[in-house]
């Protein structure tokens, strides 16, 4: 599988690395989750480029985009980040899909700029309630997220382990990456301020999940909510969360599947991902 080739460009004053395929169909915006980077969407890139004009991006704080200190990570802010995205690449509007963290972000896409978010893809999203993985909540500690957050290959190989249901489909190549772009200047420290500005020792921070579920009502967007019946990370009972509160709703339960299911159940995602997104 070749990776796109990296682009950059400058969002606002940061330099940002984006993968951008295909030429035809509506365009469509691919978010990761935290401590990611556009090579997750990997599997699902080339399928996607067949039918739609596809973008991916590294958040701020992200894989090779700049990793400000002195900025805000929170939703509101990196949700920001990406409409500006999209004005710098010349989208109006576009399917958004974010995963985990970017599920967050682009759910509040779509309540601060409704017509800027056409269809509306879910995966494994946070901001739909308080629960996430202890290993999050314990880096949002001062001093422990430090050593937890320690850049190393067994370091990498261990959140693998709690990500995905089966750890083969994290290859030594997929580690290996992870490591090298952690020990990229400022990652880490740009990694433990996005985890802060969005959960705390409890749990997510209210500030994130807070606006999105009060605003599901309001999203008359079609949505499909992806989840993994067996996700360490977060709990597959905030679909259910999504499912009643979006007035146009589809879930879709992986079984056998963790945090990540595009790269643990790619075809399925794959046909479910171009079924939903179809023009």
């Amino acid at each position: 599988m070749k990776a796109p080739q990296d682009r950059y460009l400058r969002v606002g004053q940061y330099n940002t690395r984006y993968w951008a395929e295909g030429s035809q169909g509506s365009p469509v915006i691919l978010i990761h989750g935290i401590k990611s980077y556009v090579e997750n969407w990997l599997p699902s890139f080339d399928a996607l480029a067949a039918q739609h004009r596809v973008y991916a991006l590294d958040l701020l704080g992200h894989g090779r985009t700049d990793k400000p200190l002195d900025v805000s990570y929170k939703i509101t802010d990196l949700a920001q980040f990406v409409k500006d995205f999209m004005a710098a690449v010349g989208i109006d509007r576009a399917h958004v899909v974010g995963h985990s963290l970017g599920g967050a972000i682009g759910t509040r896409l779509a309540l601060l700029y409704p017509t800027a978010v056409n269809r509306l893809v879910l995966v494994a999203s946070a901001g739909l309630g308080k629960e996430v993985i202890l290993a999050i909540r314990l880096m949002a500690v001062p001093l422990v997220g430090e050593y937890l957050s320690r850049p190393s290959l067994s370091g990498s190989a261990s959140l693998a382990k709690l990500v995905v249901q089966d750890p083969a489909v994290m290859t030594d190549e997929t580690l290996e990456l992870d490591y090298q772009l952690a020990m990229l200047p400022n990652a880490q420290k740009a990694f433990l301020r996005c985890v802060r500005a969005n959960a705390g020792l409890f749990g997510q921070a209210e500030s994130n999940y807070g606006p999105n579920i009060r605003g599901l009502p309001t999203i008359n967007n079609p949505v499909l909510v992806v989840w993994g019946r067996q996700d360490q990370f977060i709990p597959v009972a905030h679909a259910e969360v999504a499912a009643k509160g979006l007035p146009d709703v589809r879930v879709r339960i992986f079984d056998n599947c963790g945090h990540m299911p595009m790269l643990e159940c790619t075809e399925a995602f794959n046909q479910l991902l171009l079924e939903f997104l179809s023009d």
